[in-house]
């Protein structure tokens, strides 16, 4: 394989669009000929090589070329848009929608990345040896099409929405994910090996979640068995929730296909003073809980929301809003 070296020499005043870094458009290139492919820099269009140094060769074919980053990559968005084969190694952090739409090949970044990574992308790996941000492998603005294929590993944190509208695929994190894992999800698998905050698998068709641990599971998720799966190699115990309750599911074989939250079974919860809150609650409050609520939203007048938020993390279950809305005007009297 032909390596050719991208060695930054100015410093961006904004951000470059370098959509033409890849190794689909760098092959069968002279330096010269990629030297004057066009970046973008707010309305202004430019030469790569006002930006960068380019060392090294590249390869007869988009397989037979590596794009090395040699530099920091923080400003410059877009690399590997659209790529197919090849690889792209950056050698420090990268910025918004590395690995876009990518069809194949391998990115490997050796720091963090900003959002929007891999959205949309249907095949090859992508590889972050720090965190990312938001809406890592989910659709684009718009489309209901997220992740379809491929790999996504980021070995930190991630932010929020990560893997929204996924159809396929695997997202693995090593770290932490922020709120909205997996919204809207019709297949794929997400592996978070830490803790995921709430609202995880929401209004989830199909699809695979695994969780180390998470602070709230939504109340929509009704537990069902737990189950022994091998993940990297190794055996693990988890608690089997099926949901989101609250969507239309098919059917396959006359059975519904639920999406699936996979629970490791000896998680910890961040917050330990926080109940598990439970998907159905059919009795009522408490003359004790009603009075508790009256003291909490004595000096305005709260929304249902707001109320049933309370409700859930006070008292560990979940009411619907018409039974919260009578409760609101009784307080009022």
């Amino acid at each position: 394989m032909d390596i050719i070296k991208l060695i930054p020499n100015k410093v961006p005043e904004l951000y470059l669009e370098s959509e033409h870094i890849s190794p689909d458009i760098f092959a069968g290139k002279s330096n010269q000929q990629i030297g004057e492919l066009n970046v973008h820099m707010g309305n202004q269009t430019y030469k790569l090589s006002e930006f960068f140094t380019i060392e090294g060769k590249a390869g007869a074919t988009a397989a037979e070329t590596k794009i090395v980053f040699a530099g920091d990559a923080s400003k410059i968005k877009y690399i590997g848009m659209k790529m197919t084969a090849g690889e792209i190694e950056i050698q420090g952090n990268a910025d918004m929608y590395v690995g876009a739409w990518m069809g194949g090949g391998r990115i490997v970044v050796k720091g963090n990345v900003d959002s929007f990574a891999g959205i949309a992308m249907t095949g090859g790996e992508l590889i972050i040896d720090g965190n990312a941000k938001n809406y890592i492998g989910a659709a684009y603005r718009g489309d209901w099409r997220g992740m379809q294929g491929g790999k996504i590993i980021v070995k930190g944190d991630v932010g929020s929405d990560v893997g929204s509208n996924i159809n396929g695929g695997t997202i693995e994190i090593g770290g932490n994910a922020d709120v909205h894992l997996a919204t809207h999800a019709d297949g794929g698998k997400i592996i978070v090996k830490g803790i995921a905050k709430g609202r995880v698998g929401g209004q989830m068709v199909k699809g695979e979640i695994y969780l180390g641990g998470v602070e709230r599971m939504m109340p929509s998720y009704k537990y069902d068995h737990e189950e022994e799966v091998e993940l990297d190699g190794k055996k693990m115990n988890f608690k089997v929730y099926y949901g989101d309750l609250g969507e239309r599911h098919g059917k396959r074989k006359g059975e519904i296909i639920y999406g699936k939250i996979f629970l490791a079974s000896d998680s910890v919860k961040t917050d330990a003073n926080k109940p598990e809150v439970k998907p159905e609650h059919k009795g009522k409050l408490t003359d004790k809980q009603i009075a508790q609520l009256k003291e909490e939203f004595k000096a305005k007048e709260p929304t249902v929301q707001e109320v049933r938020t309370y409700i859930i993390d006070t008292f560990g279950f979940d009411l619907k809003p018409m039974p919260i809305s009578r409760l609101i005007e009784s307080m009022k009297r």
